[in-house]
């Protein structure tokens, strides 16, 4: 069981593996901050990401007063990163935050668009999701189902196509509305164990 303060997942921040990035590839604190501002940069590029994980967490905080648990910038061994975990009544969800500030998001069956050019975002999401829900169910001793979610940021519109879509895809203001709108599948009990297990260092090593 992991003591709370001692590689302890529970205290990560929002964006912490975006801002071990940003430091990585720009050590010096003056051109790091110049960086963040220059349009077409690596930082400015990371800079943004950071900013959309740091809005999908403040909105995810909202959920601890329905009996829900976040981890955020949860590291794999590989230094890949699941942007938020959280654990709740109605389920386990990967939330990858994207923030495509004042452009036109259009999402069909399995393709997600930004001004009309195609992402890779719903097969990453659903690997995430796979992958997470894979080791969780290996260490917490039952079957956990997880689900991907993408957390749309700052975007101008969003536009859904399709009744059942392999991948929930919300602006960040709805976000914790949808989540804890959603059928209870796990008991108190049950979403304490997972969380106990999330919050472990060991496991994604």
């Amino acid at each position: 069981m992991v003591q709370p303060g001692i590689g302890d997942l529970a205290a990560n921040r929002p964006g912490d593996a975006v801002r071990r990035k940003i430091v990585e590839l720009e050590p010096n604190p003056l051109r790091r901050m110049l960086g963040r501002w220059s349009r077409g940069s690596e930082i400015h590029s990371w800079a943004n990401g950071l900013v959309g994980e740091q809005v999908t967490g403040r909105r995810l905080r909202r959920l601890r007063h329905h009996g829900w648990f976040t981890l955020h910038a949860v590291q794999w061994a590989s230094g890949a990163d699941i942007d938020h975990l959280t654990i709740g009544p109605a389920g386990v969800f990967t939330i990858n935050s994207k923030r495509h500030r004042g452009k036109a998001v259009w999402y069909g069956d399995a393709a997600i668009t930004v001004n009309g050019t195609p992402t890779r975002h719903i097969p990453i999401s659903q690997h995430e999701a796979q992958r997470t829900s894979a080791v969780l169910s290996r260490n917490c001793g039952m079957t956990v189902t997880v689900r991907p979610v993408i957390s749309l940021v700052h975007a101008a519109s969003l536009q859904v196509k399709g009744a059942a879509p392999p991948v929930l895809v919300l602006e960040v203001t709805e976000l914790d509305r949808v989540l804890s709108g959603l059928t209870p599948v796990l008991s108190s009990d049950q979403v304490a164990r997972i969380y106990e297990v999330v919050r472990d260092p060991t496991t994604w090593a």
